[in-house]
Protein backbone atom coordinates (compact mmCIF):
# COMPACT_ATOMS: atom_id res chain seq x y z
CA UNK A 1 0.00 0.00 0.00
CA UNK A 2 1.27 3.43 -1.05
CA UNK A 3 0.94 5.49 1.93
CA UNK A 4 1.94 9.02 3.52
CA UNK A 5 2.89 12.26 2.56
CA UNK A 6 3.85 12.83 -1.16
CA UNK A 7 5.17 16.05 -2.37
CA UNK A 8 3.68 17.29 -5.59
CA UNK A 9 6.85 19.09 -6.52
CA UNK A 10 6.96 22.70 -8.19
CA UNK A 11 9.07 22.92 -10.99
CA UNK A 12 11.11 25.77 -11.00
CA UNK A 13 12.20 27.98 -13.92
CA UNK A 14 14.98 30.46 -14.05
CA UNK A 15 14.16 34.14 -15.01
CA UNK A 16 14.32 33.50 -18.76
CA UNK A 17 12.25 30.36 -18.42
CA UNK A 18 14.31 27.37 -18.58
CA UNK A 19 14.11 24.42 -16.05
CA UNK A 20 15.77 25.96 -13.11
CA UNK A 21 18.05 22.44 -12.87
CA UNK A 22 20.30 23.20 -10.24
CA UNK A 23 17.03 25.00 -7.90
CA UNK A 24 15.16 21.81 -9.01
CA UNK A 25 18.02 19.51 -7.20
CA UNK A 26 17.59 21.83 -4.05
CA UNK A 27 14.38 21.30 -3.89
CA UNK A 28 14.23 17.78 -4.24
CA UNK A 29 16.79 17.32 -1.26
CA UNK A 30 14.87 19.40 0.62
CA UNK A 31 12.19 17.41 0.37
CA UNK A 32 14.48 13.84 0.71
CA UNK A 33 15.85 15.54 3.94
CA UNK A 34 12.50 16.26 5.49
CA UNK A 35 11.53 12.81 5.32
CA UNK A 36 8.57 12.96 2.93
CA UNK A 37 7.18 9.29 1.84
CA UNK A 38 7.91 10.17 -1.52
CA UNK A 39 7.96 13.32 -4.58
CA UNK A 40 5.46 13.43 -7.30
CA UNK A 41 7.47 15.12 -10.74
CA UNK A 42 5.77 16.89 -12.70
CA UNK A 43 2.33 16.54 -11.58
CA UNK A 44 -0.32 19.74 -12.35
CA UNK A 45 1.55 21.55 -9.91
CA UNK A 46 5.08 20.83 -11.89
CA UNK A 47 2.73 22.38 -14.31
CA UNK A 48 3.03 19.53 -16.63
CA UNK A 49 0.88 21.65 -19.41
CA UNK A 50 3.53 23.51 -20.47
CA UNK A 51 6.27 21.93 -20.31
CA UNK A 52 7.78 20.16 -23.35
CA UNK A 53 7.87 16.27 -23.58
CA UNK A 54 12.14 17.09 -23.42
CA UNK A 55 11.45 19.03 -20.37
CA UNK A 56 9.07 16.65 -18.45
CA UNK A 57 11.22 13.76 -18.93
CA UNK A 58 14.21 15.67 -17.91
CA UNK A 59 12.63 16.43 -14.77
CA UNK A 60 11.66 12.94 -14.05
CA UNK A 61 14.80 12.11 -14.27
CA UNK A 62 16.25 14.23 -12.02
CA UNK A 63 13.72 13.08 -9.50
CA UNK A 64 13.78 9.40 -10.01
CA UNK A 65 18.00 9.40 -9.55
CA UNK A 66 17.96 11.43 -6.59
CA UNK A 67 15.03 9.57 -4.54
CA UNK A 68 16.08 5.78 -5.36
CA UNK A 69 16.49 4.00 -2.29
CA UNK A 70 15.36 6.95 -0.69
CA UNK A 71 12.06 7.53 -0.92
CA UNK A 72 9.29 7.18 -3.62
CA UNK A 73 9.16 8.44 -7.27
CA UNK A 74 5.82 9.01 -8.78
CA UNK A 75 6.48 10.38 -12.27
CA UNK A 76 3.25 12.17 -13.73
CA UNK A 77 2.51 10.70 -17.01
CA UNK A 78 -0.73 11.35 -17.76
CA UNK A 79 -2.07 13.13 -20.90
CA UNK A 80 -5.08 13.49 -23.03
CA UNK A 81 -3.34 11.22 -25.37
CA UNK A 82 -3.23 7.61 -24.78
CA UNK A 83 -0.09 7.37 -26.95
CA UNK A 84 1.99 10.26 -25.33
CA UNK A 85 0.72 8.76 -22.22
CA UNK A 86 2.38 5.47 -22.86
CA UNK A 87 5.70 6.89 -24.12
CA UNK A 88 6.20 9.22 -21.01
CA UNK A 89 5.08 5.57 -19.08
CA UNK A 90 7.83 4.18 -20.73
CA UNK A 91 10.45 6.41 -19.89
CA UNK A 92 9.50 7.03 -16.67
CA UNK A 93 10.05 2.86 -15.82
CA UNK A 94 12.52 2.88 -17.53
CA UNK A 95 14.22 5.37 -15.31
CA UNK A 96 13.06 2.93 -12.62
CA UNK A 97 10.37 5.79 -10.99
CA UNK A 98 7.89 3.59 -8.56
CA UNK A 99 4.53 4.78 -10.18
CA UNK A 100 3.03 6.84 -12.51
CA UNK A 101 -0.02 9.68 -11.95
CA UNK A 102 -2.52 9.50 -15.27
CA UNK A 103 -4.46 12.51 -14.66
CA UNK A 104 -7.98 12.19 -16.22
CA UNK A 105 -7.49 13.28 -20.03
CA UNK A 106 -8.65 16.73 -20.37
CA UNK A 107 -10.14 19.07 -22.60
CA UNK A 108 -11.20 16.19 -24.99
CA UNK A 109 -13.74 14.84 -22.49
CA UNK A 110 -13.83 11.06 -22.84
CA UNK A 111 -17.37 9.47 -20.79
CA UNK A 112 -15.61 7.55 -17.78
CA UNK A 113 -15.46 3.82 -19.40
CA UNK A 114 -13.83 5.40 -22.61
CA UNK A 115 -11.03 6.55 -19.46
CA UNK A 116 -10.87 3.53 -18.28
CA UNK A 117 -11.07 1.11 -21.89
CA UNK A 118 -9.06 3.38 -24.00
CA UNK A 119 -6.71 5.13 -21.53
CA UNK A 120 -5.83 3.54 -18.19
CA UNK A 121 -6.15 -0.45 -18.78
CA UNK A 122 -3.53 0.40 -22.24
CA UNK A 123 -1.14 1.43 -20.08
CA UNK A 124 -2.20 -0.48 -16.98
CA UNK A 125 -1.82 -3.71 -19.56
CA UNK A 126 1.30 -2.22 -20.90
CA UNK A 127 3.03 -2.00 -17.76
CA UNK A 128 2.41 -4.65 -15.13
CA UNK A 129 5.59 -3.72 -12.86
CA UNK A 130 4.69 -0.67 -12.26
CA UNK A 131 2.15 1.07 -10.20
CA UNK A 132 -0.67 3.07 -12.10
CA UNK A 133 -2.37 5.93 -9.89
CA UNK A 134 -5.68 7.69 -11.94
CA UNK A 135 -5.86 11.29 -10.90
CA UNK A 136 -9.33 12.43 -10.46
CA UNK A 137 -9.82 15.87 -10.97
CA UNK A 138 -12.85 17.31 -12.57
CA UNK A 139 -12.23 20.43 -12.05
CA UNK A 140 -9.35 20.70 -13.81
CA UNK A 141 -10.29 18.26 -16.49
CA UNK A 142 -14.13 18.46 -17.76
CA UNK A 143 -14.12 15.02 -16.98
CA UNK A 144 -14.02 12.37 -14.37
CA UNK A 145 -13.50 8.19 -14.08
CA UNK A 146 -15.84 6.98 -11.75
CA UNK A 147 -16.07 5.04 -8.92
CA UNK A 148 -17.18 1.88 -10.57
CA UNK A 149 -15.12 2.04 -13.42
CA UNK A 150 -11.88 2.48 -11.11
CA UNK A 151 -13.26 -0.73 -9.36
CA UNK A 152 -13.07 -2.40 -12.45
CA UNK A 153 -9.40 -1.42 -13.04
CA UNK A 154 -8.75 -2.08 -9.74
CA UNK A 155 -10.05 -5.43 -10.00
CA UNK A 156 -8.47 -6.26 -13.30
CA UNK A 157 -5.01 -5.09 -13.19
CA UNK A 158 -2.88 -5.62 -9.78
CA UNK A 159 -0.89 -2.49 -10.59
CA UNK A 160 -3.85 -0.45 -10.15
CA UNK A 161 -4.77 0.01 -6.49
CA UNK A 162 -4.09 3.95 -5.69
CA UNK A 163 -6.17 6.66 -6.52
CA UNK A 164 -5.18 10.47 -6.18
CA UNK A 165 -8.75 11.68 -5.09
CA UNK A 166 -9.51 15.61 -5.80
CA UNK A 167 -13.18 15.79 -6.70
CA UNK A 168 -14.03 17.46 -3.35
CA UNK A 169 -16.87 15.10 -3.63
CA UNK A 170 -17.37 13.34 -0.14
CA UNK A 171 -19.92 11.24 -1.45
CA UNK A 172 -17.64 10.23 -4.64
CA UNK A 173 -15.00 9.12 -2.22
CA UNK A 174 -17.21 7.05 0.02
CA UNK A 175 -18.59 5.63 -3.11
CA UNK A 176 -14.86 4.81 -4.34
CA UNK A 177 -14.28 2.75 -0.89
CA UNK A 178 -17.55 0.81 -1.06
CA UNK A 179 -16.51 0.06 -4.52
CA UNK A 180 -12.65 -0.43 -4.48
CA UNK A 181 -13.00 -2.51 -0.98
CA UNK A 182 -10.88 -1.88 2.60
CA UNK A 183 -7.60 -2.72 0.66
CA UNK A 184 -7.55 0.03 -2.08
CA UNK A 185 -5.71 3.07 -1.18
CA UNK A 186 -7.07 6.83 -1.62
CA UNK A 187 -4.88 9.35 -1.54
CA UNK A 188 -5.84 12.79 -0.64
CA UNK A 189 -5.59 15.22 -3.76
CA UNK A 190 -6.98 18.25 -1.84
CA UNK A 191 -4.56 19.97 1.29
CA UNK A 192 -7.45 21.21 3.03
CA UNK A 193 -9.72 18.03 2.85
CA UNK A 194 -6.67 15.49 3.75
CA UNK A 195 -7.76 15.42 7.97
CA UNK A 196 -11.55 15.05 6.70
CA UNK A 197 -10.63 12.23 4.52
CA UNK A 198 -8.42 10.37 6.95
CA UNK A 199 -10.61 10.84 9.48
CA UNK A 200 -13.73 9.64 7.93
CA UNK A 201 -13.94 5.79 8.20
CA UNK A 202 -16.20 5.34 5.25
CA UNK A 203 -13.23 7.15 3.05
CA UNK A 204 -10.32 5.67 5.01
CA UNK A 205 -7.84 7.89 2.97
CA UNK A 206 -3.98 6.63 3.38
CA UNK A 207 -2.41 10.24 3.00
CA UNK A 208 -1.79 12.86 0.76
CA UNK A 209 0.01 14.29 -2.43
CA UNK A 210 0.26 17.78 -1.18
CA UNK A 211 0.87 21.26 -2.44
CA UNK A 212 2.08 22.81 0.42
CA UNK A 213 4.67 20.14 1.79
CA UNK A 214 6.71 21.81 -1.08
CA UNK A 215 7.08 24.59 1.84
CA UNK A 216 6.52 22.51 5.01
CA UNK A 217 7.13 19.29 4.01
CA UNK A 218 8.23 18.07 7.62
CA UNK A 219 4.91 19.36 8.83
CA UNK A 220 2.40 17.68 6.63
CA UNK A 221 4.53 14.40 6.73
CA UNK A 222 3.99 14.52 10.45
CA UNK A 223 0.00 15.08 10.24
CA UNK A 224 -0.21 12.39 7.95
CA UNK A 225 2.01 9.85 10.17
CA UNK A 226 -0.06 10.73 13.33
CA UNK A 227 -3.84 10.14 11.25
CA UNK A 228 -1.59 6.72 10.37
CA UNK A 229 -0.70 5.86 13.61
CA UNK A 230 -3.97 6.89 15.67
CA UNK A 231 -2.73 10.18 16.91
CA UNK A 232 -6.08 12.34 16.00
CA UNK A 233 -5.45 14.98 18.11
CA UNK A 234 -2.08 15.61 17.80
CA UNK A 235 -2.56 15.23 13.65
CA UNK A 236 -5.49 17.78 14.23
CA UNK A 237 -3.53 20.18 16.10
CA UNK A 238 -1.09 20.02 13.40
CA UNK A 239 -3.97 20.62 10.95
CA UNK A 240 -5.39 23.68 12.01
CA UNK A 241 -1.95 25.35 12.24
CA UNK A 242 -1.08 24.66 8.70
CA UNK A 243 -4.27 25.34 7.45
CA UNK A 244 -3.36 29.11 6.45
CA UNK A 245 -1.90 27.65 4.08
CA UNK A 246 -3.40 24.94 3.37
CA UNK A 247 -6.04 27.53 1.92
CA UNK A 248 -3.93 29.47 -0.10
CA UNK A 249 -3.76 26.15 -2.90
CA UNK A 250 -6.19 28.32 -4.83
CA UNK A 251 -6.70 31.90 -3.88
CA UNK A 252 -9.48 34.26 -5.10
CA UNK A 253 -10.16 38.03 -4.81
CA UNK A 254 -12.28 40.57 -6.41
CA UNK A 255 -11.01 42.94 -8.60
CA UNK A 256 -12.38 46.67 -9.43
CA UNK A 257 -11.53 47.29 -13.48
CA UNK A 258 -13.13 50.04 -15.06
CA UNK A 259 -16.12 47.87 -16.27
CA UNK A 260 -16.55 46.84 -12.74
CA UNK A 261 -15.96 43.76 -10.67
CA UNK A 262 -14.39 40.64 -11.65
CA UNK A 263 -13.04 37.70 -9.46
CA UNK A 264 -9.43 37.02 -10.09
CA UNK A 265 -9.08 32.85 -9.04
CA UNK A 266 -5.54 32.40 -8.80
CA UNK A 267 -4.89 28.88 -8.72
CA UNK A 268 -2.29 26.44 -8.39
CA UNK A 269 0.87 26.90 -8.80
CA UNK A 270 0.56 30.09 -8.62
CA UNK A 271 0.13 30.99 -4.57
CA UNK A 272 2.66 28.18 -3.71
CA UNK A 273 5.35 29.67 -6.20
CA UNK A 274 4.71 33.27 -5.17
CA UNK A 275 5.20 32.46 -1.54
CA UNK A 276 8.24 30.09 -1.96
CA UNK A 277 10.25 33.26 -4.05
CA UNK A 278 9.23 35.15 -0.57
CA UNK A 279 10.78 32.65 1.01
CA UNK A 280 13.61 32.71 -0.82
CA UNK A 281 12.86 29.10 -2.37
CA UNK A 282 13.90 28.29 -5.90
CA UNK A 283 10.43 28.61 -7.75
CA UNK A 284 10.92 31.42 -10.75
CA UNK A 285 7.81 32.39 -12.44
CA UNK A 286 4.50 30.44 -13.90
CA UNK A 287 4.89 29.41 -17.27
CA UNK A 288 2.45 31.48 -19.49
CA UNK A 289 -0.44 31.61 -19.87
CA UNK A 290 -0.50 31.60 -15.86
CA UNK A 291 1.40 34.98 -14.32
CA UNK A 292 1.37 37.08 -11.16
CA UNK A 293 -1.13 37.41 -8.34
CA UNK A 294 -2.85 40.14 -8.20
CA UNK A 295 -2.09 42.94 -4.59
CA UNK A 296 -5.39 41.65 -3.06
CA UNK A 297 -3.75 37.78 -3.73
CA UNK A 298 -0.32 38.47 -2.71
CA UNK A 299 -1.81 40.52 0.84
CA UNK A 300 -3.97 36.68 1.26
CA UNK A 301 -0.69 34.72 0.87
CA UNK A 302 1.32 37.15 3.49
CA UNK A 303 -1.26 37.06 5.59
CA UNK A 304 -1.35 33.04 5.60
CA UNK A 305 2.67 32.86 5.97
CA UNK A 306 3.07 35.81 8.94
CA UNK A 307 0.46 33.65 10.58
CA UNK A 308 2.08 30.13 10.35
CA UNK A 309 5.36 32.25 11.38
CA UNK A 310 3.90 33.70 14.35
CA UNK A 311 2.17 31.29 15.66
CA UNK A 312 3.66 27.99 14.90
CA UNK A 313 7.01 29.15 13.49
CA UNK A 314 8.46 25.58 13.73
CA UNK A 315 6.36 24.82 10.35
CA UNK A 316 8.91 27.24 8.53
CA UNK A 317 12.36 27.31 10.33
CA UNK A 318 12.91 24.55 7.84
CA UNK A 319 12.87 26.36 4.97
CA UNK A 320 15.03 28.77 6.85
CA UNK A 321 18.06 26.34 7.90
CA UNK A 322 17.57 24.63 4.29
CA UNK A 323 17.50 27.72 1.75
CA UNK A 324 20.32 30.19 4.35
CA UNK A 325 17.10 32.23 4.55
CA UNK A 326 15.93 35.19 7.74
CA UNK A 327 12.23 34.04 7.28
CA UNK A 328 11.17 37.40 9.24
CA UNK A 329 13.00 39.26 6.85
CA UNK A 330 11.48 37.88 3.80
CA UNK A 331 8.35 38.60 4.90
CA UNK A 332 8.48 41.80 5.82
CA UNK A 333 10.95 43.17 3.49
CA UNK A 334 8.89 44.59 0.21
CA UNK A 335 12.06 44.17 -2.06
CA UNK A 336 11.13 40.40 -1.99
CA UNK A 337 7.67 40.79 -3.49
CA UNK A 338 8.11 43.50 -6.07
CA UNK A 339 7.82 41.69 -9.37
CA UNK A 340 5.23 39.16 -7.95
CA UNK A 341 2.16 40.87 -8.29
CA UNK A 342 0.09 42.80 -10.94
CA UNK A 343 0.96 46.56 -10.59
CA UNK A 344 -2.41 47.84 -12.45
Amino acid sequence: MIKGCFTALVTPFTGDGRVDEAGLARLIDFQIESGVTGILAVGTTGESPTLSWEEHNQVIESVAQAAKGKCVCIAGTGSNNTSEALAATKHAADLGADAVLLVDPYYNGPSSMEIRKEYIEPVAKEFPKIDIIPYVIPGRTGTQLMPEDLAILNRDYKNVKTVKEATGDAQNMRRTRECCGKDFTILSGDDNKTFEMMTDPDIGAAGVISVMSNIAPAAVKKMVEGMNDGDREGAEKISRALSPLFNLVTVNTVEKTTFGEVIFRARNPLPVKALMNILGMPAGPCRQPMGKLTKNGLDKVLWAAREVWQKNPEILEPVAGSFGVDIEARLEDPQYRKDLFYEE
